[in-house]
């Protein structure tokens, strides 16, 4: 849950949705916090969709994981899956609810394949429309988390089920396994391998794959193994050493772990830490409350 003190808010709670919703969505976070120190926050890549429904100040990004795209505010927020960090500020105060969405559920629940939200960040309500604004005009009237986080369970499942008989097409049956067979290994398992396993050509897998998640599956492979990275570097206490956390996470050694921490990150696994840790409540942000893995 959270903390509070005189003058402060400190609360981060984080709920798994309801069993309809579980093949869309992997987790809601809930974050509430004032009279704290101005900050800067790494929104880093993972194998999830972000859907954000802010509930008091909106959610500033200084830097987008594409440079091109200049900074912003936003009430709501829709980003797809990205491979360099977003730069999130804040000015002592920040609140909201943040959607962790599997990326093969954007075409139940937004109604298009996540490869048209890749590498981007759009007010969630240039792809929902007023469904966006009024969601979140419910939740700030929400007593507490439980009931913001039914009447999410609500609004996503009737979504998806309006979606599931509109013209929105299947994701490819052969495109889901192989999305599937990286998570459950952890990004291990090779592309000449997903494409033997799926009888299709690795150039028509990438091309499938790309529009379907956002990414091809050696970038969705890297993006999963630094998720995994990064979860347990920031769980463990003492943390993990590091030559041990590459070896267990599918790295060659801790230089190529740092390389990609470098890359995705935008420090290494080390700064990273340090600057947003889990002591003192540092993981309680837009990215997942207090921090943990996803469900699959």
């Amino acid at each position: 849950m959270g903390t509070e003190t005189i003058g402060s808010v400190d609360e981060a709670v984080r709920a798994r949705p309801g069993a309809a919703l579980r093949p869309y969505v992997a987790w809601y976070s809930g974050y509430r916090q004032r009279g704290i120190a101005p900050a800067v926050h790494r929104g880093l890549p993972s194998p999830y969709l972000t859907f954000i429904l802010t509930l008091d100040e909106p959610l500033v990004i200084a830097g987008h994981p594409d440079p091109a795209q200049p900074p912003g505010t936003y009430a709501t927020l829709l980003g797809g899956l990205h491979t360099a960090p977003a730069m999130i500020t804040h000015q002592g105060a920040q609140s909201g609810v943040q959607v962790a969405v599997h990326p093969l559920a954007a075409r139940a629940l937004f109604g298009l394949p996540a490869g048209e939200l890749a590498g981007i960040d759009l007010p969630a309500e240039d792809v929902l429309g007023r469904l966006a604004p009024r969601l979140r005009d419910r939740l700030q009237e929400a007593p507490g988390w439980p009931e913001r986080f039914a009447l999410l369970d609500e609004a996503l499942l009737d979504g998806a089920l309006l979606r599931a008989a509109g013209p929105h097409g299947q994701v490819p049956p052969e495109v889901a396994w192989a999305w599937r067979a990286l998570l459950r290994s952890g990004g291990g398992v090779p592309v000449a391998e997903l494409a033997r396993e799926t009888g299709w050509s690795t150039r028509h897998l990438l091309e499938r794959f790309r529009r379907e998640t956002g990414l091809t599956p050696k970038a969705a492979a890297r993006v999963i193994r630094f998720d995994r990275a990064r979860r347990l570097l920031a769980a463990g206490s003492p943390p993990p050493l590091l030559a041990e956390l590459a070896a267990g996470c599918g790295y060659f050694d801790q230089a190529h772990l740092a390389r990609e921490f470098r890359a995705l990150a935008g420090a290494s696994p080390s700064a990273w830490l340090a600057a947003e840790g889990p002591e003192e409540g540092k993981f309680r942000n837009v990215q997942g409350g207090a921090d943990g893995a996803g469900a699959e």
